[in-house]
C-alpha cells in the first residue's frame, strides 16, 4: 500500500503551491508523504475545472483530503458551510487545517480520520478524488461507508482514471443503487455524479 495512505515516518519537508480554484486564487502548503505533494494533481484540477462549486448545502465532505485543495476551495467558495476533511494521513490533515486556517476557515473546516467522523451527519455534498490504488475491495467498502451517508437529496461528485476502472466503477455503483452519471471526461479521467440510493433525483 502506497504510504499515502498512511502517516508517513521521517522529516516533513513543506512547500508551497499556488492555485486559482474557482476564482480564489489559493496558496495551499504540502509536504512529501501526502498524495501530489508537489502540486495539485491533474484529476483534481479536471474536476474543480469541470464541476461549478455548490450554490446551497451547510455540510460537505472531502473525502481522501490529502493536503486541502477540495476542502479550502469548499470553504472559500461556500462561505456558510461546514466541511468535514477526511483522511487516514494525519500529515494530510495537519496540513488541510493549516490551509483553511490561512483563509480564515479554520473552524468551518474539520480534519477528521474517519473514525472521528459522526456516522449520523449527512451531508448535502461528497467531493472526492477517491484512492483508487488501494485496490477495489478496499475501494468499494470506503464508497459503501460514505455513499450512506448522502442526504436524500445529495450528490457525490467524483474523478475516477479511465485506465484505473472509471467505467467499471460507474457500473459498480449502479449495481448498489446509486444512480451515476458522467458529468465529464477529459485526459483519461472522468468526473461522476453519483446520488444516494433511492435519493431524490
Amino acid at each position: 500500500m502506497s504510504h499515502y495512505f498512511t502517516t508517513p515516518d521521517g522529516v516533513e519537508k513543506r512547500r508551497e503551491i499556488h492555485a486559482t480554484i474557482w476564482d480564489h486564487d489559493l496558496t495551499l502548503t504540502t509536504a512529501n508523504g501526502v498524495f501530489s505533494g508537489t502540486r495539485l494533481d491533474p484529476a483534481t484540477r479536471i474536476m474543480l475545472d469541470e464541476v461549478a462549486p455548490p450554490t446551497d448545502g451547510s455540510r460537505l465532505l472531502d473525502l481522501g483530503c490529502g493536503y486541502g485543495p477540495i476542502a479550502v476551495a469548499l470553504a472559500a467558495s461556500c462561505p456558510t458551510s461546514t466541511i468535514d476533511a477526511v483522511d487516514v494521513n494525519q500529515r494530510a490533515l495537519a496540513l488541510t487545517a493549516l490551509n483553511a486556517e490561512r483563509i480564515g476557515a479554520g473552524s468551518r473546516v474539520r480534519t477528521l480520520l474517519p473514525g472521528q467522523a459522526d456516522p449520523a451527519v449527512r451531508y448535502d455534498e461528497i467531493w472526492s478524488n477517491p484512492p483508487i490504488r488501494i485496490g477495489k475491495p478496499a475501494l468499494h467498502e470506503l464508497l459503501l461507508t460514505w455513499l450512506p451517508r448522502l442526504a436524500p437529496t445529495g450528490r457525490a461528485v467524483m474523478v475516477v482514471g479511465k485506465n484505473l476502472g472509471a467505467d467499471s466503477l460507474q457500473r459498480w455503483l449502479v449495481e448498489q443503487g446509486h444512480p451515476c452519471e458522467r458529468l465529464a471526461s477529459s485526459k483519461g479521467f472522468r468526473v461522476f455524479d453519483v446520488r444516494p440510493v433511492n435519493g431524490e433525483q
